[in-house]
């Protein structure tokens, strides 16, 4: 605590009494009375105002977005989705339209979300990177190929009975999904669920198999169209990748696909020396994922990578804001933080 400066008659900020009588107001009121006389007549509007603010911001907090009035619904909307104030003539004719019923509140969302702005000008931060991944995947799903037999190598979903196929927006109907994973039981707890049985989605029959994914002897010679392996195979060791692709070979018709998307090891490396996940077995560059596909039999149709982690990749440098900003499908795999493949049996 550091002591204040003493005048020679005791006063503590080095000011004589004298000169503070000299300071006051005529009529004997001290100059620190009738500032508090003043606050105290401005207190009490002052108190009025702050309940008020308090009762609107609670009013407003408490109405659904579909309630808002039209003006602040666009406020809002732009504020959450472009992280800005929407700008004129922008915000006074989508009110209007809000207002008039021509726009529903949720049609300003849906036009912001389908807007090129909210795609490539609002970055996910590096803090989100896991939920970036996730959406990248779901760009994966929806461009792999219509199927109506379908297998899923470890897709078992921690919650959803329908499994992570379905969960990341697979587009297609289908006769029979069959969800292979190990006993929730067997899993790494970061991996752990309930078990599930058979069940009806709205695309189709989910039925599973608890098993390892290197054993698919429930499946009959080139009985299926489409096998996936997603963020699966890092999870066994490269001896057993080799059956997984064996077997996958052998239960896929001639023609049918299988797609994979799995950490790309090149990318990984950057960010750690250790692997990634505590359960993974390897992590695969792009040439060895290839090499490894194209000796079980396959062809590789596309090869492309998942979150791209932009020039510092090139540099030997792991950039956390670029891989999580630029999400989505790119063409330049081996710079991306997963590899996602596309590979086929010969017809």
């Amino acid at each position: 605590m550091v002591a204040s400066r003493r005048s020679a008659d005791g006063n503590g900020d080095g000011v004589s009494t004298q000169d503070q009588t000299a300071d006051r107001p005529r009529g004997g009121q001290g100059l620190g009375t009738a500032v508090g006389t003043a606050v105290g007549k401005v207190t009490p509007q002052l108190h009025r105002i702050e309940r008020k603010v308090r009762r609107e911001v609670t009013r407003l907090a408490a109405v659904p977005f579909e309630q808002l009035p039209p003006r602040d619904a666009v406020r809002l909307a732009y504020n959450v989705l472009l992280r800005r104030d929407p700008d004129e003539p922008a915000w006074s004719d989508q009110a209007g339209a809000v207002a008039s019923g021509t726009l529903a509140r949720g049609d300003v969302v849906d036009r912001i979300r389908c807007s090129s702005e909210y795609r490539t000008q609002v970055p996910v931060g590096p803090a989100s990177l896991h939920s970036s991944l996730h959406t990248s995947r779901c760009e994966f799903i929806v461009g792999l190929p219509p199927a109506r037999r379908i297998v899923d190598l470890g897709g078992g979903h921690t919650s959803d009975p329908r499994g992570a196929l379905v969960v990341l927006g697979y587009p297609y109907d289908f006769d029979e999904l069959v969800v292979v994973d190990l006993p929730p039981d067997d899993r790494h707890p970061l991996y752990h669920s309930e078990r599930f049985g058979a069940g009806d989605t709205d695309r189709g029959k989910v039925r599973y198999e608890y098993r390892s994914m290197a054993d698919l002897s429930f499946a009959e010679d080139a009985s299926v169209d489409l096998v996936y392996s997603g963020q699966s195979i890092e999870h066994v060791t490269e001896a057993d990748g080799d059956l997984v692709l064996k077997e996958s070979f052998r239960i896929l018709k001639p023609g049918g696909h299988m797609a994979i998307d799995t950490p790309n090891g090149r990318v990984c490396r950057l960010q750690q020396a250790s692997f990634i996940d505590p359960d993974h077995e390897v992590e695969y560059t792009l040439d060895q994922l290839r090499d490894k596909v194209r000796r079980s039999g396959f062809e590789v149709l596309t090869e492309r990578g998942l979150n791209w982690g932009g020039p510092g990749v090139a540099r030997g440098e792991f950039d956390p804001v670029a891989l999580a900003g630029n999400y989505g499908v790119y063409y330049q795999a081996e710079a991306c933080y997963l590899l996602a493949l596309v590979i086929q049996k010969p017809g």
